[in-house]
């Protein structure tokens, strides 16, 4: 009996020992580009889930449709994502991963895979070099203003990083930081050449864990603290009718979808490189209209126009003026018009402000279709923001909110603390309804008679 408990408990240690040596097996994949849209529709949510080398290949196949296809691959030795929590600050007067944190937030499209096995990124250059006919550019290349670089054939350049041999913090610190150096420069000479790219950075194997000194000299229960990436920093779109500012809008993400395989991302034309055409865009003090065109947005379309309509008008009930979000309409080529209705509305001294507005029936503030046409879009704004009256040194007045104050979970708390004190009431009356016998037998008197009837 011994003897079969021992290799019951040997087996599932050896068990225990390999699913603890596969579960670290896998590293981060980091990808940014300089064109936007590659993984529009994609779902995110990689977070605790492992990219298996098939799964990597399908994410990666919108590199290869690219118009213009230009691979930067950059392979280290090691690297885990403990590695960038713990080099997140300056780190004995060095700054890993700085230049590598600007591109990613700075690029058109990018793509964070947390965990993808060591299979799929191992094997990464190979699988790249079968893709296509490439014109193939290796580190021993450098600097790249000698490298001769034809833009209308696809390129690849794998980048081989100094190696993680330390296991110093500050050495490995300053190899981190060499690396994200030698990152920067190489992306940076790609874009001062007018030359697209799409850069991948990993790893041939997950780096060991490590502990900093500082943190395991704490004691006591500690919550543990991550760092939320800053989202890109946009500026509001602003429209003057010649004198002063009368119109401000602001959105961290404006994309559309038209019959679900065509999808377009205006952001960056809207509020980074400002390409768009905002000047038919026409305010009063009671009607404004902010007219959007975009040239080329996607492949398919030539021309584009979002125009949003709004008034302002004095409303007797309420004895003040009140603006109103009417509608909006996307305007394909000057020949198909998309009409959505809106019931948005805020005081008229106000702007606007809700997290997602749209056509998806989840969203706080809907775009309802009115017409044929509309039913072929789908539209999805973040964080959208606006105003067309009363603007005063060219800033957003108080925003009125389109969360509403009674959430689902508030009313369920309600509902539930009603349901209960309801019962703790009924009990209360029962309690109160209870008698105590107001005759009682005396075992030396006559007994009580109690008359019985049919």
């Amino acid at each position: 009996m011994a003897g079969v408990l021992g290799v019951i408990f040997t087996c599932i240690l050896v068990k225990s020992i390999l699913q603890a040596s596969t579960a670290v097996d896998h590293v981060p994949v980091l990808i940014w580009s300089s064109q936007s849209s590659l993984w529009e529709g994609q779902p995110f949510e990689y977070e605790g889930h492992i990219i298996l080398e098939q799964e990597l290949h399908n994410l990666l196949q919108p590199l290869f449709n690219q118009s213009s296809r230009n691979i930067v691959l950059f392979l280290q030795d090691k690297l885990s994502m403990d590695d960038f929590t713990y080099y997140r600050r300056d780190h004995a007067n060095e700054k890993p991963f700085h230049s590598l944190q600007i591109s990613i937030e700075t690029s058109a499209s990018s793509l964070v895979l947390p965990a993808v096995t060591t299979q799929g990124s191992s094997h990464l250059s190979e699988y790249l070099q079968k893709q296509t006919e490439w014109n193939i550019f290796t580190a021993d290349h450098f600097p790249i203003e000698d490298l001769d670089i034809d833009p209308t054939k696809p390129n690849l350049f794998l980048i081989n990083l100094p190696v993680l041999s330390s296991t110093s913090d500050v050495s490995r610190a300053h190899v981190l930081a060499n690396n994200d150096l030698i990152m920067g420069k190489f992306t940076t000479n790609l874009k001062n050449r007018g030359i697209p790219f799409t850069a991948i950075y990993t790893a041939f194997s997950p780096s060991k864990g490590f502990k900093s000194t500082d943190m395991t000299s704490h004691t006591g229960r500690q919550l543990l603290a991550v760092d939320i990436p800053a989202p890109a920093q946009y500026s509001p779109l602003t429209v003057t009718n010649g004198t002063y500012t009368c119109i401000i809008m602001f959105a961290t993400k404006v994309a559309l979808t038209f019959k679900n395989t065509l999808h377009v991302d205006l952001t960056n034309e809207t509020f980074v490189s400002y390409t768009v055409n905002s000047t038919s865009s026409e305010c009063s003090d009671t009607n404004t209209l902010v007219s959007l065109k975009y040239s080329n947005p996607a492949e398919g379309i030539n021309t584009l126009e979002l125009r949003f309509l709004m008034t302002n008008k004095f409303y007797k009930g309420s004895a003040r003026k009140w603006f109103t979000f009417d509608s909006l309409e996307i305007i394909q080529d000057h020949l198909h018009t998309a009409r959505f209705n809106a019931s948005i509305s805020a005081p008229a001294e106000y702007s606007y402000h809700c997290q997602l507005v749209g056509t998806n029936m989840n969203y706080a503030s809907r775009f309802i279709p009115a017409n044929k046409e509309a039913q072929a879009w789908e539209i999805h704004i973040s964080d959208f923001q606006i105003q067309g009256f009363n603007i005063k040194n060219n800033m957003f007045s108080y925003a009125s909110d389109c969360a509403s104050f009674f959430t689902p979970g508030i009313w369920m708390g309600l509902m539930s603390t009603f349901l209960m004190l309801s019962i703790l009431y009924y009990g209360l009356l029962m309690i109160m309804q209870l008698t105590t016998n107001d005759r009682f037998d005396d075992p030396k008197g006559a007994a009580i008679f109690v008359p019985q009837t049919n």
